[in-house]
């Protein structure tokens, strides 16, 4: 009975791992390169490009999403244009 019990604890413990596994490969966040992708073109005519692509790869991270062009349009991803940094300006370039 004793045996039955830990094999039946065993396997639900292997079973549950499994399933949180498989729900974290399905949850829905962008690549690395696709982040890489969105900010190198976010980012193509500042003069800080090193700095402007790491508060974007952060925010792109954060958001999953990117606005479009080099400038404005943060209307398309609000979570990109609500973050702000310690000063309480916008974090996100």
């Amino acid at each position: 009975m004793k045996l039955s019990l830990a094999t039946l604890l065993l396997v639900s413990l292997v079973l549950s791992s499994s399933l949180n596994a498989m729900a974290d490969d399905l949850s829905p966040q962008p690549s690395p390169s696709s982040c890489d992708i969105k900010c190198d073109a976010r980012c193509k005519d500042v003069k800080e490009k090193d700095r402007c692509l790491k508060y974007c790869g952060i925010c792109c991270g954060k958001c999953q999403c990117v606005p479009s062009g080099t400038y404005g349009n943060k209307s398309e991803c609000p979570c990109y244009d609500d973050m702000k940094n310690s000063k309480g300006t916008a974090k996100c370039p």
